[in-house]
């Protein structure tokens, strides 16, 4: 297969990149890099040669490529897809962005959670797979074995989410903002509409003046009601941005159909992949955004009867993944890896 990858110099396509020659993925396909800024120059180096990078503005060239893996952003996609598809292309597009999740004829990709899902997809001939909410992402990989036993009737989160989701320029102003704290000259933010050093505020994404829910919630409400085919769920989400430089974190309050006790939940999670349970309460050890950074495995641990629900069906737990990873890169080479 040729394969187009563009924003492979942005952090989440440098990620990509990593994770594609650590896994030896260069050696069976025959890849060309594009860039918008970065046409003619050399390409990134593979093990093997390649032809220098292309212009992600050329449609044409483009539209020469099996399957195309975006990590540019929603202006890129949004721009470049509806031309790709209106010049017939019937290639692979594969995005890291948002701007395609909630159409009819994407795919959220989330694997192996919604595995089946991907797999009727790539049987009718579907096109379009897009990577879901990093934040999404990590949640349902830690609470995908409960969700695939349909045991799942409510969920709360409240995420704590790291710089690296605003991208490189966010995770250098916590650094220069912790730096200058420690100094004791504050620099005004440039990124984030707060200071970050030492403070956490609400998810930097607009408020919807109707319901009160940033941009962030209502995608993690809206996906994750899609990757399950579950309209209906109730579910409701906080999302705050943390000075931590990667890894999401999430603290889930979780109701059943039926009682559910820590052990149960255990045991489903202990056997649903990509997951790796941190539950040590002798020592107080439990999911760490330090810990799960660089990491596949999301975190999962904290498991606990909800004592506020006198029924004994809800459990609280804490989560925490590298949404680098499993959030966005990951998921793109898994889809690629599959086709």
């Amino acid at each position: 297969m040729k394969v187009g990858i563009v924003g492979w110099r942005g952090m989440v396509g440098s990620v990509l990149v990593d994770r594609m020659r650590a896994e030896q993925d260069f050696e069976v396909i025959e890849p060309v890099f594009f860039s918008t800024t970065q046409a003619g120059r050399a390409a990134p180096d593979v093990g093997r040669p390649l032809a220098p990078v292309a212009d992600a503005g050329d449609v044409a060239s483009l539209a020469r490529m099996d399957a195309i893996l975006s990590c540019q952003g929603g202006d890129y996609t949004t721009a470049i897809h509806p031309r790709l598809r209106a010049a017939g292309w019937t290639g692979y597009w594969i995005d890291a962005a948002s701007t395609l999740r909630m159409h009819q004829d994407a795919v959220i990709i989330l694997d192996p959670v919604n595995r089946p899902v991907i797999d009727a997809a790539l049987a009718a001939g579907l096109r379009d797979y897009i990577g879901g909410n990093c934040t999404v992402s990590l949640m349902l990989m830690g609470l995908g074995g409960l969700f695939r036993a349909d045991l799942v009737e409510w969920v709360s989160a409240m995420t704590y989410q790291a710089a690296s989701g605003a991208g490189a320029a966010a995770m250098q102003e916590l650094l220069d903002a912790t730096r200058g704290y420690l100094d004791g000259h504050e620099s005004a933010p440039r990124v984030m509409p707060h200071p970050y050093a030492f403070n956490l505020f609400s998810h930097n994404t607009d408020i919807d003046p109707d319901t009160g829910y940033n941009d962030e919630e209502t995608k993690v409400i809206r996906e994750l009601r899609k990757i399950f085919a579950a309209p209906d769920l109730r579910i409701t989400a906080t999302c705050v941005r943390v000075p931590v430089l990667r890894a999401h974190s999430i603290a889930l309050n979780v109701t059943f159909d039926r009682p559910m006790s820590p052990a149960a939940a255990r045991e489903i999670l202990a056997t649903a992949p990509g997951l790796r349970i941190v539950d040590d309460a002798a020592h107080n050890h439990f999911p760490m955004p330090r810990e799960a950074s660089g990491q596949d495995d999301i975190l999962v641990g904290r498991l606990r009867e909800d004592y506020s629900d006198p029924s004994g069906r809800s459990l609280a737990m804490f989560v925490a993944g590298d949404q680098l990873l499993k959030g966005a890169a990951l998921n793109a080479v898994q889809i690629a890896e599959r086709l």
